[in-house]
């Protein structure tokens, strides 16, 4: 076995194929004298990165647009006198098919560009949900159609909705 690393090829483990490195190219390991450790390659770069379309060009296609980033502020942030609230009656708009889904806010998720809102109605007597992310491309508009009854919710999640059609239509048609 060591004879073959004295002509000029070596063997790596996970591979059955035989590479030929000059016998000037190969270093030893530090930590071990029969190890043998192949030359790095060469970096080259790609056609993209050369006309410096690289991780730049990448980070504008997928971060906010400015309308995005104002929605964000507004309705996401917690210290925003107009942010969303659960329990508020709300309309998405969504670009992928010209689509509107109203319904009851029933969860936010706060993480950044993870941000995402769960939002339930009920059609043909069937509670749907939909969960909706905010950085999403094809999220267009939220708007807030009412806000929830007494200015706010006592829970945070509104989960117990999915088991309780009453409350739901309650919260839906505006009754306390």
């Amino acid at each position: 076995m060591f004879s073959n690393f004295a002509h000029g090829s070596v063997r790596f483990m996970a591979t059955k194929a035989k590479m030929s490195i000059p016998q000037s190219a190969v270093i030893p390991y530090p930590f071990s004298k029969t190890a043998l450790v192949a030359p790095p390659r060469p970096q080259v770069a790609s056609p993209a990165l050369v006309k410096g379309k690289g991780l730049m060009d990448h980070l504008r296609k997928t971060l906010f647009t400015p309308e995005k980033q104002t929605m964000m502020r507004s309705l996401f942030s917690r210290k925003s006198p107009t942010q969303l609230r659960v329990g508020s009656i709300i309309s998405v708009i969504s670009e992928q098919a010209p689509t509107t889904f109203t319904g009851v806010l029933i969860a936010i998720r706060r993480r950044g560009p993870d941000s995402s809102i769960r939002v339930r109605n009920i059609l043909q007597r069937t509670g749907t949900e939909m969960l909706f992310f905010v950085n999403s491309p094809h999220l267009k508009e939220v708007k807030v159609l009412r806000p929830p009854p007494k200015g706010r919710m006592r829970r945070a999640k509104l989960y117990y909705l999915r088991d309780s059609p009453e409350k739901m239509s309650m919260l839906a048609g505006g009754k306390n």
